[in-house]
């Protein structure tokens, strides 16, 4: 019979094979506020190229102003759920706010986007029903949907056709309700689900249509409404997750947005909403002051778009193969893990930062360096972020 140091033995040989393939995820540790510079714990600083910080608004004056006036009027924490004792006006005032930029009646914050994910299936959707899932959905997702006794099926990433497949499928067997759900943007490659079509195909069988908006929320579309916006389906769209940790702002706390009815119910019924802490003060201003610049003015949206059309073009020049596409994600190809691994401790040296990505996070033989542009880099930054690569893809002998 094992023991529990046979136990931890195991563990410790499953880190050392994770180690001897070159595959060992170390966590590097910043010493300044998030942005499109930062300095490592060595001192040294370098051009970020690997953050969520899609805006750079992670550390805007106005945001962090309003975050420490809330801490001013309405405390550090609330020491309780939602229903007990812990909404505060400035949370209602927060939901109605997304609610409306994001173009729904309603929404409901979580602690996290994955809580959002995660508790949304189950309070919605029973044996009766149907889910079906884009193959390449992001982790959250997924497991919300295993919590989940709804029938499911998964569609080939972006297929159409298989879409198609499952919802006729899902018919055939008399799914009461069927829901699809996607990415709105899928944060490995940066792709961008085809919303339009996706509706028009929810429409002919009757489903609904659900989006995880975490990677577009702020800046895809022309107002930075988000995918729906970009794909001409604003206010067509029937559940909406997303975030605040990402470009609206950067802290942590996630959302869903939708019909009166679903939020609701997910008030109702939704675990990690009733048995998880309320969304910091400070987080909650904060956002709300985001969402007042954004409202305000497309002008960091605009840049961040003029940045991602220059770097996806020059580093391209430079001799690296990208995945297609428009978003700020810009995937750069290595395809060996180690050799990701590789490039990326070199730029660390030569004064850019980013992270290589490996399986299990993207399928074996698929690594790459994913850099995500932000509107706080300038035309500078992005220069000698470009040049940084070419000289170390060249020393690696990933470009010619």
């Amino acid at each position: 019979m094992a023991s529990t140091d046979d136990f931890f033995a195991h563990l410790r040989n499953e880190l050392q094979g994770i180690r001897d393939a070159g595959l060992y995820k170390a966590e590097r540790i910043i010493a300044t506020p998030q942005g499109a510079h930062v300095r490592t714990t060595d001192g040294r600083e370098v051009i970020n190229l690997c953050a969520n910080n899609y805006l750079g608004l992670s550390s805007h004056p106005a945001v962090i102003e309003a975050a420490h006036e809330a801490l001013r009027t309405h405390g550090y924490g609330l020491s309780s759920v939602r229903f007990i004792c812990g909404t505060q006006d400035i949370h209602k005032t927060l939901e109605a706010r997304l609610a409306r930029f994001l173009g729904t009646e309603d929404a409901i914050l979580y602690a996290a986007a994955f809580d959002a994910n995660g508790g949304l299936f189950e309070p919605l959707l029973g044996e009766a029903d149907a889910i079906i899932s884009d193959e390449l959905n992001h982790a959250s997702i997924i497991d919300g949907i295993r919590l989940c006794k709804a029938q499911r099926w998964r569609y080939k990433h972006n297929d159409l056709a298989d879409l198609e497949r499952c919802l006729q499928e899902a018919e055939d067997k008399g799914a009461r309700f069927k829901l699809v759900f996607t990415d709105g943007v899928f944060s490995m490659d940066g792709t961008i689900a085809r919303l339009d079509q996706i509706r028009e195909i929810c429409d002919r069988f009757g489903a609904l249509l659900g989006i995880d908006e975490c990677h577009a929320s702020g800046f895809m579309g022309a107002r930075g409404r988000g995918t729906h916006e970009h794909r001409g389906v604003f206010g067509k769209i029937d559940i909406i997750t997303g975030t605040l940790g990402k470009a609206l702002g950067g802290a942590s706390g996630g959302f869903t947005a939708a019909r009166k009815e679903v939020v609701e119910l997910l008030r109702q019924r939704s675990r990690p909403y009733l048995f998880s802490n309320t969304v910091a003060p400070s987080i909650v201003g904060a956002s709300i002051a985001v969402l007042d610049l954004l409202e305000a003015s497309t002008a960091l949206r605009d840049k961040l778009e003029a940045n991602t059309t220059y770097f996806r073009r020059a580093i391209t020049d430079a001799g690296f193969e990208i995945k297609p596409g428009e978003h700020p994600i810009v995937p750069i190809m290595v395809y060996d893990a180690v050799k990701a691994q590789q490039l990326a401790a070199r730029l660390l040296e030569l004064g850019v930062y980013v992270v290589g990505f490996f399986f299990p996070v993207v399928p074996k033989g698929q690594a790459r360096i994913r850099v995500q542009m932000s509107a706080g880099h300038d035309r500078a930054d992005l220069e000698r972020a470009v040049a940084a690569f070419r000289q170390a893809g060249l020393e690696l002998g990933l470009v010619k």
